[in-house]
């Protein structure tokens, strides 16, 4: 259940990747999905490594970095919607600078998981193998999701992601400022 509940941002922020891919290209997807199920096995190990020392500084500011990553990502998603110089057809290519940013931002929440793992009886080979494998499985149907609906409306859609990824950050932000 841990395992599902952290996928689920990874999961809308595939979507909004899906968005964008005229032409699905699974070896790209396959590629996003990786990205996105190794950040959030990654996270809840190194939070279990540090345990409590770690936490204080995290749970400070883990809330804030999710939403300026989130943010810029949303806003350079709308931006390219209304980008005149798309041409019908172009080419999706992977941004795989981009690609990371969005698999910390969502797997943030992960390292807090972490390292309340680190204080219960945990098997964490099995927990973070279960995150990561999890997130790769519904990242990968998030893509799938995304680009069914990115081919039928081209730029709508990508101006459509970028609202989600905003209202994402947003949404992180709130709940962690207990606004939500």
């Amino acid at each position: 259940m841990i395992a599902v509940g952290l996928a689920m941002d990874a999961f809308a922020v595939a979507i909004c990747q899906g968005l964008k891919m005229p032409f699905l290209k699974v070896k790209d997807g396959l590629i996003i999905a990786a990205c996105f199920g190794f950040f959030q096995a990654f996270m809840p190990f190194v939070g279990y490594l540090f345990g409590s020392q770690f936490e204080k500084y995290i749970t400070s500011i883990d809330h804030w970095i999710a939403f300026i990553l989130l943010g810029i990502i949303g806003f350079n998603m709308i931006k390219e919607a209304f980008d005149k110089d798309d041409e019908e057809g172009q080419e999706y290519v992977l941004n795989v600078k981009e690609v990371l940013i969005m698999g910390i931002a969502t797997s943030i929440d992960a390292l807090v998981v972490g390292i309340t793992f680190a204080f219960l009886s945990v098997d964490i080979t099995l927990a973070v193998g279960s995150i990561g494998i999890i997130t790769f499985v519904i990242s990968f149907i998030g893509i799938l999701i995304g680009h069914f609906f990115g081919s039928k409306f081209k730029n709508k859609a990508e101006f459509i992601g970028g609202i989600i990824l905003i209202f994402i950050g947003f949404n992180i932000l709130l709940e962690h400022l207990g606004v939500l």
